[in-house]
Order: C-alpha cells, then structure tokens, then sequence
C-alpha cells in the first residue's frame, strides 16, 4: 500500500464554503497548499445522486466534510454515495466530517412505535465504509454510541468563551449564562465554568411540538447580561420567548449562542424582531443570504478547530485537547482585534 503523504478533503454540496475555509486553514498549518480533491457532485433529472473523483485516493486518508443539515437527505445521501465512491477507489481511510449531524434529535422513543432515526443514519454511514466521525456539538452524547467506529465530538463552548471574553471584555462580572430548558444544563454549565459566570434556567413547558406553554425563570436575573446558551435554533420560537421572559424579569440584555443555526421558517423574521441583542451561531450549517443580512446575528467561524482537529486525527494525536480553551486559543489568533 503506498504510504500516506497528506491528509485529504473532499466536500459534498452542503457547506463547500467551510469546507474551503478548512483546506485554507490547513494550507496554512502545513505550509503548503491543500485543496479540495477534483470530483463532482450532480443530480440526474430525476434527482438521483451521482458522484465521479477525478483524482486517485488510492491509499489516501480521505475526509469528506459535509453536514446533513437542510435538506438532510440529500445531504446525507451525498455524503454516503461519495464514502462509496472513495471505498471503491482503494482509499485507506475514509472520515466523515460531520460539522452538524442531521437527525440528532431523533435519538429516542419518545412514545410507541417510533423510530431511533439516529441509531439508523449511524448504521448506514458504518456500511458506507465510513470508520471514523467527527462532529461539533450533538444534540445528545449518547448518539457516540450508536456507532460502532469512533466518533470525536468537538464543542463550540471554548470558541464560545473566546468570543465572549473579546464581545464582553470589561463586563464580565455582568454575565449570567441561561440554559433555555432543564436538559441543556449541562451544556450551559460548561460555557459558565468557562467564563467564570453564574447559571440560571427558563424551565419551558410544551403542549405540544413548536409550542411553548409556559416559561419560568429559576435564578436572579435582575441587572444581569444573560447568555443563553443551546446547540440547536430551529425555528426560534423557543429561543424569542425565553429572551422576553428574561427582559421582563429584569435582565437588562439578552444575547443568544447556539451552535448549529438551522433558522427554519419565520427564524430569521423573529429572531431580527425579538427583544434579542444578538444570536451568535457557528458557521457548521451554511448560512443563508437572510441570515447574512440580519443585523442582530453574528457567526464565528469552525474552520480554525475542524482543520487542526483533521491534522491530529491523520497525525494520530489527541483531538480532546481542543477542548481547552489555552490550547484553542492560538488557533483564534487574529480573528479578534483588542480594543
């Protein structure tokens, strides 16, 4: 088998602009140039998937970069026809990188007669010949072991706590960091050690999916700069709510970071149009042309921890310790000017 020279990246047609903002970050990690591998990505009038790699991945360690977001199953037919491309192609290796994992939130029986989508969508990336996943940010930690192959989970709460600390310099002590609902404490723990804030919750109570009946504030916001905190804004409904019943509990501001920015339907409307300072997401879904536009969101980008993460993993180091916020942030250098 040849030996493994460089790592490479191939890109479906879900996010090709991190993908490219990957590959530049790694050009300039290696000092030499690393591209996008040459192949195509189409669809045949009747919108069968069809994929051709114009270069030889014989022996390669190949990552593919692809989210499954919106649509989520052409996405993810995408990215198992390419693993199936690249299998057939002799390619020693194949990685899924995954920025946002499709289907997370499908992860349990919530009531009879319901499927595990998660559990599936794992198995069929496994017999796609992918062997190894990295991903930013599940919706729940136990999706990892709904695989039989390593999955590497990368979190946005030290990017997070770098944004923070340059957003809030000189108001640090104002911060209160707010988990939208019980199950995202512990999430919202994480970025609050991080910075060194308080926590507090908007315990919500749904009647139904999309709806929210009821919403309480456990904690003292009064006076406080609130950060809520979550993985995943859908359809913002939730997330608008929980900022008015913050201002009306006497926060004085209310500002949003969530990770993955699926902004589905009236999103964007409300989120420009809520009490909201700013909703700050990453950049592992594409953003919109709507929301580029709207003043009141802000994204930071992946591209810097996605890229080292590749090189360690091809390297065969750790890929934990870009979990720590001293060792992310060189990799941030330069992203943010100090005032």
């Amino acid at each position: 088998m040849p030996t493994i020279t460089e790592p490479k990246l191939i890109s479906g047609n879900a996010n090709r602009t991190l993908a490219s903002a990957i590959a530049r970050r790694m050009s300039m990690h290696r000092g030499m140039s690393v591209g996008l591998v040459d192949a195509r990505v189409e669809r045949f009038n009747d919108q069968e998937i069809f994929v051709e790699v114009f270069e030889n991945v014989r022996g390669e360690d190949m990552f593919i970069i692809q989210p499954t977001s919106r649509p989520a199953n052409d996405n993810l037919m995408e990215l198992m026809i390419i693993s199936d491309a690249l299998r057939r192609s002799s390619a020693a290796r194949i990685t899924a990188v995954i920025p946002y994992f499709g289907y997370a939130r499908q992860d349990r029986r919530t009531k009879a007669r319901t499927p595990i989508s998660a559990k599936l969508v794992a198995n069929l990336l496994t017999e796609a010949g992918i062997e190894r996943v990295l991903t930013m940010d599940l919706h729940a930690a136990q999706i990892q072991g709904f695989f039989d192959i390593p999955v590497d989970n990368l979190y946005a709460s030290p990017i997070f706590a770098i944004d923070i600390e340059n957003q809030f310099r000189g108001r640090m002590q104002d911060l209160l960091v707010i988990s939208p609902d019980v199950g995202g404490v512990a999430r919202a723990r994480e970025l609050a050690k991080r910075i060194n804030a308080p926590l507090a919750i908007v315990d919500k109570r749904r009647e139904k999916a999309g709806e929210v009946a009821e919403m309480t504030v456990i904690g003292d916001v009064t006076g406080k700069t609130c950060l809520i905190v979550d993985d995943i804004c859908d359809t913002a409904g939730t997330l608008c709510k929980a900022a008015e019943v913050l201002i009306e509990n006497g926060a004085t501001e209310v500002h949003s970071y969530i990770t993955h920015g699926v902004l589905s339907g009236p999103a964007v409307e409300r989120v420009t149009k809520s009490v909201m300072k700013s909703l700050v997401i990453t950049d592992t879904i594409e953003p919109t042309e709507s929301v580029r536009g709207a003043a009141n969101i802000r994204i930071v980008p992946t591209a810097p921890i996605f890229a080292q993460a590749i090189l360690n993993i091809w390297n065969g180091t750790s890929v934990s310790s870009l979990f720590d916020t001293e060792t992310l942030g060189p990799i941030y250098e330069g992203l943010y000017t100090r005032g």
